[in-house]
């Protein structure tokens, strides 16, 4: 007996051997069978779809699950568009918070505001309070003059750390503003949060994530790092999967400040990774390790990106850490069996990917490994056949374009668009590439991801290298198959295929059909993992 029977439906299965069903039967969280498979079988419950669509769950091969859930209960500010409406907005905080206490902001954008917020501003709009706001890049924030004296920065003599910058007056006095590596000043005095937080924290960005038929999300660095909670944050994963608040599956990278030599046998072959000799795939299906995060270079919203060419106004970018040293630990991590995760939004920053990723094949071969360039935001035409040759997987975000698009455009000048975010040249080059967001840099739900494939818009209005476009049908297989494939998944996910987890969206509208209405626009009725419901129970009958 089947345990749930969908009938009625409008099924785009992504799977090339039966694109296209109407019923769908579901036994033990699988895909048991499709159409004349199931129509004959009892089921515990059938449900009418009335002809909704159903497509299989979607997957973002990048985001920041943490960071979007903690951001959710900080001050909200990526529609904040002027400085005063920043500051009216920081005052409005302090109001309701004690003498001393801090004020925490998320997702301010310097191209809407028109400049950064500096540590006066914030001082006199915080009432002199410790003010921290994070831009929405990730890769920069504003603090007051309480955080820069408690961090040791608030003077001229202070010197840049390494891999991060610290901006400064034309006197050389700091501004407040904190880049890259920088901000770790500030986070060291906060960090490392409680895991049952960071658990709350996961449980409010899984229920948005249900509700825009996320079903797989890979976090992209947990651990210590840029991007780390807690040296345990996988800790707080585990503890909300426990409470049954993951309602999604997650994999998660591990930020590459958490790896270390490894003692072992000599035949063990074991370089550089994390205690007990973990690596990619420990785990199950719904929580597990994925790739080693390295962060090679910057933002290009915030002018760090490592490129061959200075950008419009501004130099060649910013290392994390030395080029020569990033490129020995990706080469230890793949020797011990690691997938390897390099985010590199700057063409030279690809550069060193490549000759990284292409240096550890070299010395210690690995077949089909699927290591993956984060990002590629800034890919010249000679890179794209080096990196098909050398197998690798881009994971650029699309709906940059239109968060974040007339600003990059205006970095890399009018020379270097048709570079920007590529897809269709990926593509072209027999490579595949997996819907993603960075979520919360940029809005994560998929459907909007799946648009601005197609489109290539930016909020102006203007298209980004038309050339780069791809079809509707395309942009579903990024954010499901091919979402699956570039984390090894491809045989469980991705597809509605029979032997597959249960893993699927029902829409009201096709996103491969549009008929001329933009794919953000359509609704998620429902969402179930596994064959469980854990969105929209009560938009179709009998679903509960």
């Amino acid at each position: 007996m089947l345990d749930l029977k969908l009938t009625n439906a409008r099924i785009r299965t992504v799977d090339d051997e039966r694109p296209l069903a109407t019923a769908l039967g579901i036994v033990a969280g699988r895909v048991l069978g499709l159409d004349e498979d199931v129509a004959d079988l009892p089921a515990r419950t059938t449900v009418d779809c009335g002809g909704a669509v159903i497509v299989p769950g979607f997957g973002d091969a990048h985001n920041h699950m943490a960071w979007f859930g903690q951001s959710l209960s900080e001050l909200e500010l990526e529609t904040v568009s002027t400085l005063d409406g920043l500051h009216d907005a920081v005052a409005r905080a302090a109001s309701a918070l004690p003498e001393g206490a801090w004020i925490v902001g998320s997702g301010y954008d310097d191209a809407l505001l028109g400049a950064h917020p500096d540590r006066h501003g914030l001082d006199r709009a915080g009432g002199g309070r410790p003010v921290w706001l994070k831009h929405r890049s990730g890769h920069m924030c504003t603090v007051s003059s309480a955080v820069l004296r408690q961090v040791g920065a608030d003077t001229a003599s202070v010197a840049d750390p390494d891999g991060g910058v610290i901006v400064r007056d034309g006197a050389g006095v700091p501004t407040g503003l904190l880049q890259e590596r920088a901000q770790e000043m500030v986070t060291a005095l906060v960090m490392p949060y409680p895991v049952a937080e960071l658990a709350d924290a996961l449980a409010r960005a899984s229920r948005v994530y249900a509700s825009e038929g996320l079903t797989h999300v890979v976090e992209a660095g947990i651990g210590r790092g840029l991007i780390g909670r807690t040296p345990v944050e996988a800790a707080a994963y585990q503890l909300a999967r426990d409470r049954g608040a993951l309602l999604t599956r997650v994999e998660l990278m591990v930020a590459a400040d958490n790896m270390h030599p490894l003692d072992g046998h000599a035949d063990d072959g074991a370089g550089a990774g994390i205690d007990l000799g973990l690596r990619t795939g420990f785990g199950d299906d719904r929580l597990r390790l994925g790739p080693m995060k390295i962060w090679l270079d910057g933002s290009l919203i915030g002018h760090t990106a490592a490129v061959s060419e200075p950008l419009c106004g501004h130099g060649h970018g910013v290392y994390q850490n030395s080029p020569e040293e990033m490129r020995a630990l990706v080469v230890a991590a793949h020797r011990a069996g690691w997938r390897v995760a390099a985010h590199a939004i700057g063409d030279d920053a690809v550069d060193v990917a490549l000759e990284a990723f292409t240096e550890a094949q070299r010395a210690f071969p690995r077949p089909d490994v699927r290591h993956r360039v984060e990002h590629a935001g800034v890919v010249r035409p000679d890179q794209l056949p080096r990196i098909a040759e050398a197998g690798l997987v881009p994971v650029p975000q699309p709906r940059f374009l239109y968060a974040l698009g007339d600003g990059m455009a205006a970095a890399v000048g009018p020379d270097r668009v048709p570079w920007l975010y590529r897809h269709r040249s990926f593509l072209d080059h027999g490579l595949r590439v997996p819907g993603s967001s960075d979520r919360p840099v940029a809005p994560g739900a998929p459907l909007l991801g799946m648009e601005s494939m197609v489109e290539r818009a930016t909020s102006s209005g203007a298209v980004l290298a038309a050339d780069e476009r791809v079809s509707a049908q395309q942009a579903l297989r990024a954010y499901t198959i091919d979402a699956a494939w570039a984390s090894h998944d491809e045989h469980r996910r991705g597809s509605l295929t029979p032997g597959k987890l249960a893993d699927l969206v029902v829409l009201d509208r096709d996103p491969v059909d549009t008929a001329g209405e933009g794919i953000g626009t359509i609704r998620v009725l429902a969402t179930l993992v596994g064959g469980e419901c854990v969105y929209g129970a009560e938009n179709l009958d009998g679903l509960a």
